[in-house]
């Protein structure tokens, strides 16, 4: 039987979502949670890769057990042993081809910024100067669409291709924060981050926004922007089909 988890965390503490030798990850923290409660070993298989710091309000990962399980009575056991940033917030059975990754049709980030600085706040970015939300906008209408996005990619990373659908993209200000919002199939490793950093240089008038255009068909990292940090990086959702979610009914 398999089963998909809806997981939340804080990425602050983490290397990262994916295990990785002597470093704690938040994949690693969920493995051995799984384990232990359900007294077996359990993988998870998660829909992306979160770097170090970031954060996720959704990320969907799925694992594969023999026998039923009551769900409500093991997700209060998993999250009484989960570290208080880490939170499953649902389990259900699914397929059993449904797959994490490859099955989900789409996955939006938000980056966050805030004007001034709040202490309370350890999942924004600190930008106190004023930038042209209007032209980050207009640039936006230049990412839509389906293009090799090498320009935003981590330099030598092992990518089958390069290639992003990218569904939607927008800027928006909430009182003394200002919000980006991108929906793709994929993401590349950096790419969100450093699509901001670029974005904020169009903002700041050293890019103009229709420049954005020439960026992405050089598919050269050396012509985007800085990558911005990544305590402000929010995976907020993954998209599946209803034939997927429905699957264990």
């Amino acid at each position: 039987m398999r089963f998909f988890i809806d997981i939340s965390y804080d990425g602050t503490n983490y290397h990262g979502w994916q295990v990785q030798p002597n470093a704690d990850t938040v994949q690693n923290q969920i493995n051995n949670a799984f384990s232990t409660i359900l007294n077996q070993k359990i993988n998870v298989v998660g829909a992306g890769r979160t770097d170090t710091g970031v954060h996720a309000q959704q990320l969907i990962a799925h694992f594969d057990i023999q026998h039923n399980f009551d769900i409500q009575k093991i997700k209060y056991k998993l999250n009484g042993f989960l570290n208080n940033d880490i939170s499953i917030n649902n389990i259900y059975a699914v397929k059993d081809d449904a797959h994490a990754r490859f099955s989900a049709l789409s996955r939006t980030y938000q980056y966050k910024i805030s004007r001034s600085k709040d202490p309370f706040s350890n999942q924004s970015f600190l930008l106190k100067r004023n930038i042209d939300i209007e032209s980050m906008n207009k640039a936006c209408e230049f990412l839509i669409g389906e293009n090799d996005y090498s320009a935003f990619a981590k330099l030598h990373s092992d990518n089958y291709t390069n290639n992003c659908n990218i569904f939607y993209a927008k800027w928006h200000e909430e009182k003394q924060q200002i919000f980006f919002t991108i929906k793709a199939n994929r993401f590349l490793r950096n790419m969100v981050r450093s699509i901001v950093g670029t974005m904020i240089e169009i903002g700041d008038g050293k890019i103009k926004f229709d420049k954005i255009k020439d960026i992405i068909l050089s598919k050269d990292r050396s012509n985007a922007g800085y990558s911005v940090p990544a305590i402000g990086l929010s995976l907020i959702n993954v998209e599946y089909s209803k034939e997927i979610l429905d699957g264990g009914n």
